[in-house]
């Protein structure tokens, strides 16, 4: 076990809370043990670890974070997201097949939409061409996980999004009727409407989205009486 990984260790195991464990186990649907550590006292509890001093340097980054990715309790793949988003403007384009692997393994919305809209849109905005080609394969997959990257990576880009991508991935997606994929195309319909109301709008109409995605793609714009 790598030194850094071991002290993260030794800081967590002391803040384990059962009850907690069993309704987190519980709310992610009995897919990963937990320590039961809330976000707020576990970035606390690692806030020296996580120092200009302390943090892991880029060369050895993807082997920690396979490490922290294979160990069992869910916090350590969170603890594995916070370092990737501390050193996301250092992370060298080489990194995008680990960034691929992380997203397709032990994947849930937990994990995977981090990963989407911090690192695969970092990458984006600093490696534009090479990122591309892997949103463009990812877009066409099977793994409903990178079709949702591929949805979310623009989620914060406001007036910078590429709308007809973004367009063109949810009518490619509109019929999956698989949950996670048609709340992606609702969550970034709802933050795109923020930036160009009319826009969104007009694609609901027009692309005749219906349902889940309806719901949360008009959810702002309700809220604020324009629709």
């Amino acid at each position: 076990m790598h030194p850094w990984i071991k002290r993260t260790q030794a800081a967590l195991v002391p803040l384990a809370n059962a009850e907690n464990a069993q309704f987190m186990k519980s709310y992610l649907r009995d897919q990963f043990e937990f320590y039961g550590i809330q976000s707020g006292p576990r970035r606390a509890a690692l806030k020296a670890l996580f120092s200009k001093d302390e943090v892991p340097s880029i060369e050895e980054l993807p082997e920690i974070i396979d490490e922290l990715w294979a160990m069992p309790e869910r916090e350590f793949q969170l603890v594995a997201v916070d370092l990737l988003i501390k050193l996301k403007k250092q992370l060298p384009v080489s990194m995008l097949p680990d960034l691929e692997r992380w997203i397709t393994t032990h994947s849930w919305w937990d994990t995977v939409d981090m990963l989407a809209t911090h690192i695969a849109s970092s990458f984006f905005l600093r490696y534009p061409q090479e990122t591309s080609e892997y949103i463009e394969r990812w877009r066409h997959s099977e793994n409903i996980w990178l079709r949702r990257t591929a949805l979310l990576y623009q989620l914060k880009f406001k007036q910078d999004t590429d709308t007809e991508l973004l367009f063109a991935l949810i009518k490619e997606n509109q019929e999956d009727k698989e949950f996670f994929i048609q709340k992606a195309i609702g969550w970034v319909l709802r933050e795109y409407s923020k930036t160009d109301a009319n826009a969104v709008i007009d694609f609901i109409n027009t692309q005749n989205i219906q349902g889940l995605a309806q719901r949360e793609g008009l959810k702002w714009l309700k809220k604020e009486g324009r629709v």
